[in-house]
């Protein structure tokens, strides 16, 4: 009896030693609102304190994006943000304002991006962003002024017409107003994988509105995310995300109103002054990008916009000037193009999903 109770309690220490062994790492998880969206934060392998630390490290440097660079807003003290004194001081006329070193490199960069996209990507457009009314936290139908359009676009504000020496800029045309909604979010993913790296943490994810960031993975696997279905609230794909690669997506499902049975979404064309109708969404895959390049979270959150506004005949040829070449397009008709490379990767949600591949 006295063995087989030894050998019994030998099995229990066994047994329970084989748990501990087979127990999983912690996985802390987050959310918050930030940018006008929901951002998510997963921290794998880390005592929930240090990763508790670490994500707030995180949303205070969100935070601090937020309030510098939001387009309309003042802060509670009523305190105005560094992006709207420079764009009343580009409406008054060509005096310059000095701005701090990473909104130079911002404007920069988003300059260039915007000549390679053939002024599709064009954050100059923030009247007409305004006159949509997708300036604001909730949106409703507004009065659709055609004249107020039509005279916004005539005034054509491109991001060119900005002139930057160092850190002192300009406006050559007033009716410039800098909007980086399309561009923050990716921005703020590029800043998030710095902090984790400087922390010192291996695996994460970081998911602001549907851009997603990762870094290492997910225990033995790689962190696999989902592709929003953009009529349905459901994912239509999943995706392994390996660390260091970002996901963007664009669609017509979340910032849009509703009139006359039509819908209008965020995604504004600057040649016609009107939303986008013909597309649904776009996703990209982005690998990590070298030192001196656009980083992966900014071109993941730029690059969906041109694509998306651009003609279908021409959506591909728009991905290839980013150098994009995993790419889910899905037109207002709900039909799914894939580039080829996107096709082998993906993981669909239902077994009998259609779709065609990019030629």
């Amino acid at each position: 009896m006295r063995k087989l109770i030894l050998f019994a309690a030998v099995l229990a220490v066994i047994g329970f030693g084989i748990l501990q062994f087979k127990k999983k790492e912690p996985l802390y998880h987050s959310q918050s609102y930030v940018f006008g969206t929901l951002v998510d934060i997963s921290i794998y392998g880390e005592s929930n304190e240090r990763a508790r630390v670490v994500t707030n490290l995180i949303l205070q440097d969100f935070q601090q994006l937020h309030h510098r660079f939001h387009a309309w807003e003042t802060d509670a003290s009523g305190n105005t943000s560094e992006l709207r004194k420079l764009n009343e001081a580009f409406a008054k006329g060509t005096s310059p304002i000095e701005v701090q070193a990473d909104l130079a490199n911002i404007i920069r960069d988003a300059t260039a991006l915007s000549v390679k996209s053939h002024g599709l990507f064009n954050p100059a457009i923030g009247h007409l962003i305004g006159t949509w009314g997708f300036q604001r936290d909730e949106f409703s139908a507004v009065e659709i002024n055609q004249a107020t359009i039509k005279n916004l676009v005539h005034a054509a504000p491109r991001m060119t017409d900005i002139v930057l020496n160092e850190r002192n800029v300009y406006s050559k045309n007033p009716h410039v107003k800098l909007d980086l909604g399309g561009y923050a979010k990716g921005y703020a993913l590029d800043l998030a994988l710095q902090r984790l790296r400087k922390e010192k943490i291996n695996h994460a994810l970081v998911n602001i509105g549907g851009n997603i960031i990762a870094l290492g993975q997910h225990g033995q696997k790689p962190w696999r995310v989902g592709i929003q279905h953009p009529r349905a609230p459901t994912a239509l794909a999943t995706v392994d995300l390996p660390s260091g690669w970002a996901i963007g997506t664009s669609g017509d499902y979340q910032r849009y109103f509703i009139q006359n049975h039509q819908r209008y979404c965020h995604i504004i064309d600057p040649r016609t002054g009107y939303p986008v109708q013909h597309t649904q969404s776009v996703t990209v895959l982005i690998p990590p990008q070298s030192v001196h390049q656009t980083q992966a979270g900014v071109l993941s959150d730029v690059a969906t916009k041109p694509i998306f506004i651009a003609s279908a005949e021409n959506k591909y040829q728009m991905a290839n000037v980013f150098g994009i070449e995993y790419l889910m397009v899905i037109d207002e008709k709900s039909n799914i193009s894939v580039s080829k490379k996107m096709a082998k990767i993906l993981y669909w949600q239902q077994p009998d999903v259609q779709f065609s591949t990019f030629e």
